[in-house]
């Protein structure tokens, strides 16, 4: 039997998109106020982390069964974008968790499912799903180690999502039938690891991406209910959005950032020009300037556009009751790299106009580097437009699911 768990909310409205963007509305300035801070210590602030949670918004895609909002992706996609423009690093850190859990909750057996939610929905989890260890198997479960890296908001998760090549006994890694590396995603407890603490990077820097190990031993049993298959298809719970699955979840995620801190870097652009009078007379007067602002504007605004319509699809999809296809996912992950490239492109734009408002410390100056770090993630690689380009042509297998990387078979 399904467990059911009592939501965050009072009530039932309070799931609504309406009532996630009005508890937005109250702690936006506590994201915002708090940046510094957590950019300087190297992970989000405990008080931002406690707002989010308790708005509802670290959980607001987890399915229903175990207590969350399911929100539709294009609802979930508009409140991330608003976190994104007031920091980056904390819509990264949420719409991770938000990705790792949801995902987590669809596909683990039940036994697992009662285990992570015993005392409710509102957990957290983070970690890294793109294998960086090992699991062999044994009765029961699997024994897992590795070395892992990219644990986006770490320092507050209670549970942990790790990446694993499977294994034989003997260390050799098994391949399923196209050739590819079997690998599972494992779920355990935070207390199981030890953190790094090696998080210098350019941008990015409040959300503690730490490195982290087993702590105190070589391996760790994990219960088989506690792991999925990384290429698994068929959703065990929740509504019809389950189908997107790691791939689709993991392209939501990374789009609604990139367009929250792209709106951020053109705005502040404008603060600075309007203002500004130098040697050279007053920065907006400059026709040439003015011209290269608007034809900024009209790709950052073209590309979030297109990303809005892919996921606006998806979401209507859901709506009916309907899983998406394969051409819908094939939109949705082409706009993922298209918004990267236009806000590297006129966050550059914006940083180089700037000057020296640009090079100091400023909110100008994070959100470039936050796009430039965002811009190194895996899912950016060239070789997932090319995955693009086979479902576009038709000439991927037309019934084919996406996986992580790419379009099955």
């Amino acid at each position: 039997m399904t467990t059911m768990f009592a939501t965050p909310a009072a009530a039932a409205d309070d799931l609504s998109p309406a009532a996630f963007h009005a508890r937005l509305d109250g702690i936006l300035p506590l994201i915002e106020s708090r940046a510094a801070e957590a950019e300087a210590q190297g992970h989000l602030t405990d008080d931002v982390v406690a707002a989010m949670r308790a708005a509802g918004l670290y959980t607001m895609l987890y399915p229903r069964v175990v207590g969350g909002a399911e929100l539709l992706p294009i609802d979930a996609m508009r409140l991330a974008e608003r976190i994104a423009y007031a920091h980056g690093s904390a819509a990264w850190c949420m719409m991770g968790s938000n990705m790792e859990g949801t995902t987590m909750s669809i596909y683990i057996d039940q036994e697992g499912v009662d285990t992570v939610f015993a005392k409710g929905p509102d957990i957290t989890i983070s970690g890294n799903g793109v294998p960086r260890g090992y699991a062999r198997p044994v009765e029961g479960g699997w024994m897992i180690k590795g070395n892992w890296s990219y644990g986006s908001g770490i320092h507050h998760a209670e549970w942990v999502h790790s990446g694993c090549f499977v294994t034989d006994q003997d260390g050799n890694m098994q391949f399923g039938e196209a050739g590819q590396p079997k690998i599972i995603v494992c779920h355990h407890p935070r207390e199981t690891i030890r953190l790094l603490g090696n998080w210098d990077v350019l941008g990015l820097r409040a959300t503690g991406s730490y490195d982290y190990v087993l702590d105190g031993m070589d391996e760790l049993f994990l219960p088989a209910c506690m792991a999925y298959d990384f290429d698994i298809s068929a959703p065990l719970r929740g509504g019809p959005q389950g189908a997107l699955g790691l791939a689709g979840f993991s392209a939501l995620a990374h789009t609604s950032w990139a367009i929250g801190v792209g709106r951020r870097a053109l705005d502040e652009l404008k603060k600075v020009i309007v203002a500004r009078v130098d040697a050279f007379g007053k920065s907006s007067d400059s026709a040439s300037f003015r011209f290269q602002y608007a034809q900024a504007e009209a790709r950052y605004r073209a590309a979030t556009a297109f990303a809005h319509e892919a996921w606006q699809d998806i979401s209507d999809t859901n709506a009916r009751g309907e899983t998406h296809s394969q051409d819908q996912l094939t939109l949705v992950k082409l706009a993922l790299r298209h918004i990267h490239d236009v806000v590297s492109e006129t966050g550059t734009f914006a940083y180089r106009q700037a000057r020296g408002a640009g090079l100091r410390d400023t909110v100008l100056q994070r959100s470039w580097r936050d796009i430039h770090a965002g811009t190194q993630h895996v899912l950016m690689a060239d070789q997932m437009v090319e995955e693009c380009g086979r479902g576009l042509l038709g000439i991927a297998p037309p019934d084919a699911p996406w996986t992580v990387f790419g379009i099955a078979g």
